[in-house]
Formats: structure tokens, C-alpha cells, sequence
């Protein structure tokens, strides 16, 4: 994996940022197929969408508080 991608991941889970935020992130960072239609949710389809582009600014959105 290349540097951007371990820093931005470990960034994550240093903010305890929601696992399916993470997961979709990292699908979308490395343009794998959205999950299935009945597993996809809200945060896992904003952290798919931020993955695609590389987005790094709305982790704290999804962090526990």
C-alpha cells in the first residue's frame, strides 16, 4: 500500500472513527465494488464516497464522541 493510504487509515483509527466509515473508505480508496445492496449503509456509502476521491477532511465527522 502507499504511504497516503497507511496514514490516512491509521488516522482513523487513532479517532476511533466508525468501523463501517473505515471499511468503506478504504473500498472506495482502492475502487473495490460497493458492498451488496442490503449490506451497504449511510456511513458506509459516505466513507465509500470519500474514499474515491481521496478525501481525508470528514473523519471527525464520523469519530466516537
Amino acid at each position: 500500500m502507499n504511504q497516503a493510504y497507511h496514514e490516512a487509515v491509521t488516522q482513523m483509527e487513532k479517532m476511533q472513527v466508525n468501523r463501517e466509515y473505515v471499511l468503506g473508505w478504504m473500498g472506495g480508496y482502492l475502487h473495490n465494488p460497493m458492498r451488496e445492496e442490503q449490506r451497504v449503509t449511510e456511513i458506509y456509502e459516505a466513507g465509500y464516497a470519500d474514499g474515491q476521491k481521496g478525501a481525508k477532511g470528514n473523519f471527525a465527522k464520523w469519530a466516537k464522541q
